[in-house]
């Protein structure tokens, strides 16, 4: 049997790690002669260090809750904190986790939920954040942080969709790798259809399409390219910002670099956003602020490639 088949049997397999499949995948990327899958399947085993850009879907929106003391001894406890807030007041990387444990990791944790239950994250580092705009007499002595289960299996599922996915890509595309063995030597593939698997498994795994449901219909899917303006300018305007505005935050983002590769804008595109935000509250921009701020991130994420 073909090593490709030996991965989707496994894929299909009721168990729930997932630790013998990347094993085999570890093994068929070095057959294939290929660095970004050995990259991806080495990152998935062992975790995304701090300087690489996880995934979209490894990205888990994560809610708060905290506990007041105020006068008298009263107290308020399991207070649920406005994501919105928590984004304004430190930042999105606190309301959009980035999941960096291994894939073994996120098996452990989501075996350790109840049915309906969450994981719990420390979040204490947000209590000096929160005193801040709480009244004079009350205080917030502790913040948790919430991962609901339903995203943890989300994550695990879009991991075990994306090796089948790419098995199959690479099955139909490259019909010589389909014929590497388990106990095969290296791969004999031609050079030719080695951009073909370099295609297949950037796309396949990080993806080049982004699909943004800005109004609440059905979702607008458009490639952003590298370097690419018009085709950034197109994707916002179709997704709800207005044209004017989209072409010239484009040319800004075309002067500068992002801030870093979780902050993709650069200093003079994100003052911009916080001045603009308001045309999505009073009607201008056809989309809210919470989706206006995320697609204009995820453009800017593509354009300046980023993931």
């Amino acid at each position: 049997m073909s090593l490709l088949r030996e991965i989707q049997n496994a894929v299909f397999k009721d168990e729930p790690s997932l630790a013998p499949v990347f094993l085999k995948l570890r093994l068929l990327a070095a057959r294939l002669g290929s660095q970004p899958l050995a990259d991806w399947v080495l990152y998935e085993s062992g975790g995304y260090p701090e300087h690489v850009p996880v995934p979209d879907y490894r990205v888990i929106q994560t809610a708060y809750k905290a506990t007041f003391s105020g006068p008298l001894g009263s107290r308020l406890a399991d207070v649920p904190i406005p994501p919105q807030l928590v984004e304004v007041l430190a930042g999105e990387t606190w309301t959009k986790r980035r999941v960096r444990e291994s894939v073994a990791a996120v098996d452990e944790l989501f075996a350790a939920c109840s049915e309906e239950g969450a994981i719990t994250i420390d979040a204490s580092a947000l209590i000096p954040v929160l005193r801040k705009i709480v009244t004079p007499g009350v205080q917030c002595v502790s913040v948790i942080g919430i991962l609901p289960r339903p995203a943890l299996a989300n994550l695990r599922h879009s991991v075990r969709s994306r090796v089948l996915e790419l098995t199959i890509q690479l099955e139909q595309a490259v019909p010589e790798a389909a014929s590497i063995a388990m106990e095969g030597g290296a791969s004999s593939l031609p050079e030719a259809p080695g951009t073909e698997i370099l295609r297949i498994v950037e796309q396949t795994i990080y993806g080049d399409v982004i699909a943004v449901n800005a109004r609440g219909d059905a979702s607008v899917n458009i490639t952003v390219g590298h370097d690419d303006l018009p085709s950034l300018v197109e994707f916002l305007t179709k997704n709800g910002i207005a044209e004017e505005d989209a072409k010239e935050l484009a040319d800004l983002m075309k002067s500068e670099q992002p801030v870093s590769d979780r902050e993709p804008l650069g200093r003079k595109a994100a003052a911009w956003l916080a001045d603009n935000l308001k045309k999505a509250v009073n009607g201008t921009w056809q989309v809210g602020v919470t989706v206006a701020t995320e697609l204009i991130k995820e453009g800017a994420l593509k354009y300046y490639h980023l993931k």
